[in-house]
């Protein structure tokens, strides 16, 4: 079975097909999906369609893009979330400096702010960091002892040897599947395999042959594929490796 460590199927992308979509799932040989919030409001949410299915867990904090919204009186809304039985992780949260419509310092006090929440709630982290590698390894530095994934990798080979030595997971979407996918390749040639998570991030990166087209986790096979055929390992060893991973990364039984 196959482990979706990161998806968004509370998306409105899901909206007309939701409920069929993940009834059938299990038939597509996912066993376990890791639902991750956004803000507040899909964090409560995503808890609230965790309860629905066993086989799905959920995550809790602010994206960069929502980092405007992080204060106190938001955080104990995510404390309050973290004592529920599904929730497993906080994230995604972190930093991004493509756009930089939220100012980079509100970026970096939201992402402090939670990633104390983390080490308070003796939970992993999901981290979001896209053209903020000096920054985003800083900020973790600040909190030893907080781990998690760095998801939807998309920094250097050097600097994933790095975060394994600290203890993180790197998280692969559909992108390794892409031709100009070089440092992607790289790094999931050069990182210890049990450090590596396979994720959708659901509905956008599919992998090929369907990107462009809605992502959902019945599309997970084909990351699986790939990164056993840059291994050289077969496709089921890679699917039982990641599916450990994913549950020693996030504490499931």
């Amino acid at each position: 079975m196959l482990f979706d460590t990161h998806a968004h199927l509370n998306d409105t992308a899901f909206d007309e097909d939701r409920q069929t979509l993940m009834e059938g799932l299990p038939g597509k040989g996912i066993g376990l999906v890791m639902n991750a919030g956004c803000n507040l409001e899909s964090s409560r949410d995503i808890v609230a369609m965790a309860e629905c299915y066993p086989w799905l867990y959920a995550s809790v904090g602010s994206h960069p893009d929502s980092a405007d919204e992080v204060n106190e009186t938001v955080i104990e809304e995510y404390r309050k979330l973290c004592r529920h039985e599904k929730v497993k992780a906080i994230g995604e949260i972190g930093l991004d400096y493509h756009y930089e419509d939220i100012p980079r310092e509100t970026q970096c006090k939201a992402f402090r702010l939670q990633m104390e929440l983390a080490r308070e709630m003796d939970l992993p982290v999901i981290v979001h960091e896209r053209e903020a590698h000096d920054d985003g390894m800083r900020i973790i530095k600040e909190f030893s002892g907080v781990t998690g994934v760095f998801h939807c990798y998309s920094g250097t080979a050097e600097m994933a040897q790095q975060l394994v030595k600290l203890g993180w997971y790197i998280g692969f979407t559909g992108v390794l599947t892409f031709k100009n996918a070089r440092k992607a390749v790289e790094t999931a040639t050069v990182i210890p395999l049990d450090r590596i998570v396979i994720e959708t991030d659901c509905p956008y990166m599919a992998p090929e042959p369907f990107r462009g087209k809605r992502n959902d986790p019945g599309y997970l096979y084909q990351m699986a594929e790939k990164l056993a055929e840059i291994r050289g390992i077969s496709t089921q060893e890679a699917i039982a490796a990641t599916f450990e991973n994913g549950k020693r990364l996030y504490r499931i039984p």
